[in-house]
Formats: structure tokens, sequence, C-alpha cells
């Protein structure tokens, strides 16, 4: 077994087959991201080395440089591929209250709209954005000319995207009124296909976002209304972030949106683009058409419901292994401190080992989050925010035992945690032991419901106290009557 061991344990930094293999990397896709994660590449990289039967970098490096074939499938390899729909509840409150509106009214008399969703993944950012414009038109969508594209390097999840069909994990967030709406049953059990009239709005094509610079790009890709281009610029290195915005909003139309990720804006895009201050929302414009005009705020509860950290509705349910009843354990589920009657404090700045564990969870990058999340614990095993994650991501793995541990360990550091509290039940029912659950979730309401309803609950990911209670009643039955 020559190949396998070859290429298992630690990257070999100091082979230079392997050095200019990741050089060559990162210049053609220009993810500086694995810069400084040797470790996390050669595992990647080492799984296209399994199916071709190379043994060495060196090997590999050459198949690449006779096979284009090869190099797409690499880059399919070391890119994310995960999300769901209606992420980043705030910015979906501002496209649906504020951008797009804006952007109908601004080409009313064309009766036209591009729109260019940049990393698009499998597609649930497209497809989202093509169910508020049908929303939003209603029976004027006929007399529009709507262009909708959405591209990613990796055209594996491109295929997905096309096919539109999705498990539940991708729909985390939609109530079951929004997934009847939206959706009809797959072709496998638990799988949902996206209906014809959203899914017919929006078509996917593969993009590298460095042929921007490098003057390849195609023709067709200008004059846009909005582009979307979230998590994506994470991946580059600051200097190519700097030349990728530039290049993006030059690609805008005047007045058109460019939306960001939280963690990606820059003072320095003020020299071409306007920030626009929306709430959640990292969003410019291009000037032009009066600049920025004086904007209404996005609507207080938008549909559909909002975003949240990851087990937002019973659909986690199938996503764990059945489990047989165990007896209920309700140490670590009780309070015993008074709950927080002022608005609980604001998140901690961006930076350090936790951001790293969100960002890589947010890019849907699980397993690199997991061994994140893992080291970082190691180094601070008090902090229950990474005792939360650690929970969050045991349940995205299926392992429903040491996601209980984890949530347990974070109210024992922080027995005030509402999300930890709520998280812990939904694990428990999923789980077959209902009480418990029920137990769990009932201390989130009461903790939240000594919060101002507006209140934003910490790793909530933009969860109010208002919308915990709405999403966690149901749970509860006649209980929360």
């Amino acid at each position: 077994m020559p190949i396998a061991r070859s290429i298992l344990g630690p990257a070999p930094t100091g082979d230079p087959a392997f050095a200019a293999l990741k050089s060559r990397l990162v210049a053609r896709t220009g993810h500086h991201y694995y810069a400084d994660k040797d470790d996390l590449l050669w595992e990647r990289v080492g799984r296209r080395m399994r199916v071709r039967g190379v043994p060495d970098p060196a090997g590999y490096l050459g198949l690449l440089e006779e096979s284009e074939a090869e190099w797409a499938a690499l880059e399919s390899e070391i890119t994310i591929g995960e999300t769901f729909f209606f992420r980043y509840a705030e910015q979906f409150a501002a496209l649906r209250g504020t951008i797009l509106p804006e952007r109908i009214a601004a080409r009313g008399d064309e009766r036209r709209l591009r729109i260019w969703s940049a990393g698009c993944s499998t597609g649930p950012e497209t497809h989202s954005v093509a169910i508020v414009l049908r929303e939003l038109l209603g029976e004027r969508l006929p007399d529009w000319r709507i262009g909708l594209t959405g591209t990613d390097i990796n055209r594996d999840v491109l295929a997905v995207a096309r096919r539109a069909v999705y498990g539940a994990w991708a729909l985390r967030t939609l109530g079951p009124e929004e997934r009847e709406r939206y959706f009809r049953p797959g072709p496998r059990e638990g799988t949902f296909a996206l209906r014809p009239e959203y899914r017919g709005l929006a078509r996917f094509e593969p993009q590298n976002l460095m042929s921007l610079l490098d003057g390849t790009a195609s023709l067709a890709l200008t004059d846009y209304d909005l582009i979307l281009c979230r998590n994506v610029l994470i991946y580059f290195h600051p200097d190519v972030v700097q030349a990728l915005v530039r290049a993006l909003a030059r690609r805008l139309r005047p007045g058109g949106w460019l939306l960001l990720g939280h963690a990606e804006p820059n003072p320095a895009f003020a020299e071409f683009l306007e920030a626009v201050p929306l709430p959640g929302t990292a969003a410019y414009r291009r000037p032009g058409e009066g600049a920025v005009p004086d904007l209404p705020p996005p609507p207080a509860q938008p549909e559909p419901v909002p975003d949240a950290a990851p087990g937002f509705h019973s659909i986690w349910a199938p996503l764990l292994p059945p489990e047989p009843a165990a007896p209920d354990v309700a140490t670590a589920e009780t309070p015993t401190r008074e709950p927080r009657t002022a608005p609980l404090p604001a998140p901690p700045p961006e930076g350090g080992p936790l951001a790293t564990v969100r960002a890589l969870a947010d890019a849907g990058d699980l397993e690199a989050s997991w061994q994140a999340c893992r080291v970082a614990l190691g180094q601070a095993p008090t902090d229950p925010r990474l005792r939360y994650y650690e929970g969050l991501l045991a349940r995205a793995r299926a392992r429903p035992e040491e996601a209980e541990r984890a949530f347990r360990g974070a109210l024992y550091l922080d027995k005030g945690f509402v999300m930890a509290h709520y998280h812990l039940g939904l694990t428990l029912v999923a789980a077959g032991r209902t009480e418990a659950g029920r137990r769990a979730i009932a201390n989130a309401l009461r903790l939240a419901a000594h919060l101002p309803a507006d209140a934003i609950l910490p790793e909530g990911d933009g969860l109010t106290a208002a919308d915990l209670s709405g999403a966690a009643r149901p749970f509860l039955g006649d209980e929360a009557a």
C-alpha cells in the first residue's frame, strides 16, 4: 500500500514538489486560505491522489500539468459546497424590503434586472433570491427580463444547483409552510425539489473569480443591478481582495448594489463604492442615479422565518440515528442563577479561534470547522461559546451523544446561555427524549422572556428573543399556552 502510506500523516512541507503544487493551486484559484493550512490542503490533495493512484506530490503535479479535467476535480475537492436557503436573515430582510424594491423601481421603464450570485455553491442563495423576486414582482414577472446567474469554480456543486434538489439540512431555516410553498417532494425520501416556477429563474455557470483580474472573464459579466459575493473573499489574499472588489464594482451598473460577508468590508472600498447602512448587511452601491438615497428600513419581521444557528426546526430529527430512551437528566438544564434582565452583551470582536470556527462553519466546511474547534478547545477549554459550537458541529456530524455533552458543558460554564439550552432541547427531542428536551427548551424561553423582544441572542445568528419564542413554542405543545 505505498500510496496510502505516502499520503497519510502531516503535509510533506519539505518536499519541493508539494510546495510547487501549493503555489500553483493558490495562484490558479486565488485561495490564499490554504497558504497556512498545509495539513488541510494535503488531506484534500491526498483524496485525489488516491483516486488517481499517484504516489507522491511530484507525480500528481505532473498529472495536473497534463490534465485540465484533473484540475477541475481538484478545485472541486478544495472548495466548500454547503449552504442553506435564506441564510442570513438580515441580508434577506434588506433584499426584500430595500434593495430589490429600489432596483425594481429604478428599472421599471426597462423592466430588466441583472443579478449575479458569485461563489453560489450548491445554489440556495441564488434560488432564495429567485423566490424573493417572484414574490415581489408577482403578476408583473412575465413582463420582466430577469438575468439571475449563479457562478462557482466547483462544477460539482453547480450540478447540484441546477438539479435544485436538497435535503432537510439545506432547508433548516424554513418552517413547514415555507417548505410546502417553495418545494415539492424530491426523488428520494427526505429530499425536496424546488418548484419549477422558482428554479426556472436562475441559471448556473462555472466561473473563477480570478478571471476578473487576468482579463479572461466573460464580457457578459457586466451591467449588474446586484452582485452577491458573500463569504467568498475570505479565501483570498488581502491584496487580491482589494482588486477583486474593485473589479466587481466596475461590473455594477450605476446605482447597483454589492453585498459582501460580515467579515469582509474594508474602509478602502470607499474609494470606489458607497457603503449603505442596513442592519446586519455589508452593503455597498456604485455611485450614480442619485448616489445613495434615503432608504426605507427593511421590515421588522421578514418572511421567510429568520435565520438561526443550525437546527432551527425539527427537521434535524432525521439527521440523528434513533437512540433508546434514556433517563431524564435535568441538572444541566435548569438555570441556577437569576436570568439577566438587561440586553445581552454584544458579541466579541471578530478574530481569534472562535471567529475561525464560525467562518468555516458558515462556509459549510464542517470538517475543517470541527478540527478548528477541537484545537481551540485545547487552548480555551472553559469558553462556553466554543463548547456550544462543538455541540452544533457534533449534531451536524450525526453524533447526538457528543452534541449533548457539549451543550451541557456550555451550560455548566454559562447557565444563562439561551441558545445552548435551546439546542440541547432540540438534540434531546430528536433523540426521542421528549420530556427532557421540552424542559431544556422551556428553560431557553424563560431566559429569553426576561430580555427585550428585539434583543439579539448571543450565538443565535441574528435570532431575537421574540424569534426564539415563536420557533420554540411548537415543541412545547399545550405547555406553551
